[in-house]
């Protein structure tokens, strides 16, 4: 099965989604936007910068644990990952995200 996105409603009444992958995982999370038109921005950015290898930046936190971000063209990050144990693991998340980020499906639970 394809990823999709899913779009949600925090508890302060901002705007986030996420990149789920076919087995339902999460793989890229996005900031918090006031609108749910940003949001929707967001989601088209993913699809449009995730299958291009010079938007990914990747990192390692404090505690060595990998991660990575996917930035748009402006070098604003769109969306980063969840704490990875290992090198290996963060590149698989990030072939996940260039398989999965050009879904057109999105769950939109804000309604």
């Amino acid at each position: 099965m394809a990823g999709w996105f899913e779009l949600s409603k925090s508890s302060d009444g901002q705007f986030r989604f996420v990149l789920k992958a076919g087995n339902a995982e999460t793989i890229l999370t996005s900031e918090l936007y006031k609108t749910k038109a940003s949001a929707e921005n967001g989601i088209a950015s993913v699809q449009a910068n995730a299958g291009l290898e010079e938007r990914y930046e990747r990192k390692e936190s404090t505690n060595g644990k990998s991660y990575f971000n996917l930035k748009a063209a402006n070098h604003q990050v769109i969306g980063s990952s969840q704490m990875y144990g290992t090198a290996k693991s963060r590149d698989d998340g990030i072939a996940s995200v260039k398989t999965n980020g050009s879904s057109k499906t999105v769950k939109d639970q804000t309604v």
